[in-house]
């Protein structure tokens, strides 16, 4: 098995767990739950609120969803080629994280809206951890 193919795996196996925490725990702290932010519990008490972030956590999950059932069409019937794009497809779609969502939870953890202080910091590095992953997969790759 190839280097591309098991980074892939390792990301749709941490994706997979965090498309049911969202579809079944949402409330969680782990795994990149919804707990974390202070106003989810907060949108219980509103009914409209709360359906509506109960639907954008759902539309999150179902998004999360197709690109992992996508990148299993890749690992199965994908060439070489195709991996290598998907990959570099992976990298430069997870590093929008750092231009719309990163600013939004930094601004959150340091008005105290995020439970556990700092939690914005430790997404950011894994975030950077699967970049990097990536990155050096793709080293591997094309210098073996």
């Amino acid at each position: 098995m190839d280097i591309l193919s098991i980074v892939i795996i390792i990301f749709v196996v941490l994706e997979t767990s965090n498309i049911f925490m969202l579809y079944f725990t949402p409330e969680t702290r782990k795994g990149n739950g919804m707990g974390v932010f202070n106003a989810y519990e907060r949108s219980k008490t509103d009914p409209e609120m709360h359906a509506l972030v109960k639907y954008l956590v759902n539309w999150v999950a179902g998004t999360k969803l197709i690109f992992i059932a996508l990148l299993v069409v890749i690992l199965i019937t994908g060439d070489s080629n195709t991996k290598l794009f998907s990959v570099i497809a992976l990298i430069l779609s997870i590093l929008t994280f750092y231009w719309r969502l990163y600013p939004i939870m930094k601004g959150l953890d340091k008005d105290g809206h995020i439970t556990p202080n700092g939690y914005s910091k430790t997404l950011g590095i894994m975030i950077a951890g699967f970049v990097s992953v990536f990155t050096i997969a793709l080293a591997v790759h094309y210098f073996s």
